[in-house]
């Protein structure tokens, strides 16, 4: 069960109290869907539906390309791919090395990296899943265009068969040429954005080509959103919204997310798309960074430590390691550490976060702690699920709509504008 502690915040708050007040408030807009953006709140109910309705068809799929190819090309953008490459990279632990190997493009527009992942396929066979709501976003479209080419030139009339497209359930380019060609297509849900669409088959069909359990994923998900939709002071989402709405007020604009297992890199990654579009509005919001610990602490660790007391931190740690790894004794002992054979690298984990949490409270940086009971299925889940919860409330706190991303427009106007004038 995924916990929040704020204890290592309290004392920075106003009056060191937390103040639930705006975080009511904010609850009852998201939940009875009044707040600005409602009518993009259906990742609250996402994962009954899904359980539902697509499951089957998503399980299926993702049996099939598991069993018929050596590769998966995942061609998207933002919350397109990011969901699914957090889980794969979070769950995998070898499982994905069993698997067919997981490919993102779609991601920029570099010729070599691009190129790169072409010369990997030329004696792998694979297959396509194109997700985009429009089918019109550069980046992906450009990408598409190169790998169905390369699926032209094996397979003839019949590369459409191994193109899988998420996308729009009625309209749009990719939905038009899904229709035209004969694609397997899954659905963008209408009331769920990109970067809250990680529970839909937008994450899952990847997810489960991967060898993720999205079964049990989705039953774990449907489950606690329940618990977080009824709100009060033990929610996590309300302590966690609460807490950084209480620090910004004191200007700590810049959250970093930090984690001690590098597997979770792609996960913050996804955080920083979830909170950044949500918050950043208007002039104002919470700036989400990241760092990996314990090896950035050998390189940011200094200014965090001493410099401008305008972060706080928020860390996530896993209860029980997948797998335990002892010390060995060295004869010798050249580098003094013989006292620690026996022990495990989990214990010395936990000490170190132990002594970070320390020096950095101390050193006038807030600290929220999450714990999750395991890096497995069901902790992604609440993951995903807590941090979605969270940012509606958050961002509803803050005045801001949580569901929009104007600002996302501006270098795409730009960009097509000088594209014409090549």
């Amino acid at each position: 069960m995924l916990k929040v502690d704020i204890s290592g915040a309290t004392e920075f708050f106003p009056n060191s109290i937390i103040d639930f007040a705006a975080v009511s408030k904010a609850h009852r807009e998201l939940v009875g869907k009044t707040g600005a953006g409602s009518e993009f709140t259906g990742w609250i109910e996402l994962p009954d539906r899904i359980i539902k309705n697509e499951l089957s068809q998503i399980l299926n799929a993702a049996r099939k390309i598991r069993e018929n190819y050596d590769a998966l090309v995942l061609i998207g953008i933002g919350g397109s791919y990011l969901g699914a490459r957090a889980a794969i990279s979070m769950l995998s632990d070898g499982v994905a090395e069993k698997s067919p190997k997981i490919y993102y493009v779609g991601q920029g527009v570099s010729a070599d990296y691009i190129n790169s992942v072409i010369k990997e396929l030329e004696d792998k066979s694979f297959a396509i899943n194109m997700v985009s709501k429009s089918g019109t976003t550069l980046e992906p479209a450009l990408s598409f265009r190169v790998f169905y080419e390369i699926l032209r030139k094996r397979h003839g009339a019949a590369a459409n068969k191994h193109v899988y497209a998420t996308t729009d359930a009625e309209k749009g380019a990719l939905k038009s040429m899904s229709a035209y060609e004969d694609f397997v297509t899954f659905v963008v849900p209408d009331d769920v954005g990109g970067r809250y669409s990680v529970l839909s088959a937008v994450g899952l069909l990847p997810i489960a080509v991967a060898g993720m359990d999205i079964d049990k994923m989705m039953k774990r998900a449907a489950a606690y959103m329940s618990e977080l939709k009824l709100g009060g002071g033990e929610n996590p989402a309300w302590q966690y919204a609460a807490a950084r709405q209480q620090l910004y007020s004191k200007g700590y604009f810049i959250e970093l997310l930090a984690c001690y297992e590098p597997s979770f890199r792609y996960m913050a990654e996804w955080w920083k798309q979830l909170y950044g579009e949500s918050e950043g509005k208007d002039g104002i919001g919470i700036f989400p960074a990241s760092l990996e610990y314990t090896a950035d602490l050998h390189s940011m660790g200094q200014y965090v430590q001493d410099g401008p007391r305008t972060m706080f931190e928020t860390v996530v740690s896993f209860q029980e390691p997948l797998n335990e790894l002892k010390i060995p004794f060295q004869m010798g002992d050249y580098d003094g550490l013989n006292y620690l054979a026996g022990r495990g690298f989990s214990e010395v984990n936990d000490v170190a976060k132990k002594a970070v949490r320390k020096a950095h409270i101390e050193g006038g940086v807030p600290n929220i702690e999450i714990s999750v009971s395991k890096r497995d299925e069901e902790g992604f889940a609440e993951l995903v699920c807590f941090f979605e919860f969270a940012c509606g409330l958050s961002a509803y706190i803050s005045g801001v709509n949580p569901f929009d991303q104007p600002g996302v427009e501006a270098y795409k106007k730009n960009m097509f504008r000088l594209l014409k004038l090549l």
